[in-house]
């Protein structure tokens, strides 16, 4: 809804209007988004990208697993045979042309568990109390909102639910995230760290929920 309506309906925009600056924005280069895909495809799998994310994540059979920023699907395709019949896999995107281009190979591969989500740089717009594992591959630092994002996403999660994310360790601004900040900001909303693994394609950051912090107290941490 925009701001322009809640001044027709005050009263039941006001939560929406608190949401969405009672959080900070980062106080680092926001990295722009320059494709759809990080990396070609064969070369990730050739290094055990995938196979050590789904290992170190703990993704198995049955769970429901959110690939947020799915660009080209290249995990969404590896997750759905892994999560199998009974699981469930969310191809989330901003972007309605990578969603519709994700879609035609799920459907071209047969898959019956993948559904599309497109979300916002602020909400991934993720079921309530739906997904075991949300995976944010190689774009944390595209991110414009990520305190905001971080936060509505604790919603979606089931209990015991985690967050996953896989960058490299290098500044924003040249596509990276320094894990040091990274670790910062996560915490900052409430997280707890998990595990912290370097992989070849980078590191694997697991988080899970903690107690979640007065909005008005998150401060944004520094480059």
């Amino acid at each position: 809804m925009s701001r322009i309506a809640c001044l027709f309906l005050l009263l039941p925009c006001l939560p929406l209007l608190a949401g969405a600056t009672a959080m900070p924005r980062p106080q680092r280069p926001v990295a722009k988004v320059v494709a759809t895909q990080w990396g070609e495809e064969n070369a990730r799998d050739r290094v055990g990208e995938a196979a050590d994310v789904i290992r170190i994540a703990g993704i198995r059979g049955g769970m429901a697993v959110a690939d947020i920023g799915t660009g080209g699907g290249y995990y969404v395709m590896r997750l759905a045979p892994v999560v199998g019949a009974q699981g469930r896999v969310f191809a989330q995107d901003i972007s309605s042309v990578a969603l519709d281009r994700v879609r035609m190979r799920v459907q071209a591969a047969g898959h019956r568990n993948v559904r599309f989500v497109q979300g916002s740089q602020a909400n991934a717009r993720l079921p309530d109390a739906s997904i075991d594992v949300a995976l944010m591959i190689h774009m944390y630092h595209e991110i414009e909102q990520p305190y905001l994002l971080l936060d509505r996403l604790r919603r979606s999660l089931k209990p015991g639910g985690r967050i996953v994310v896989v960058d490299l360790d290098r500044p924003s601004e040249e596509h990276g995230m320094p894990k040091g900040l990274l670790t910062c900001e996560v915490k900052a909303v409430g997280y707890e760290l998990v595990t912290l693994t370097d992989i070849a394609q980078g590191y694997v950051a697991v988080f899970r929920p903690g107690v979640r912090p007065d909005p008005a107290s998150v401060k944004a941490c520094r480059a």
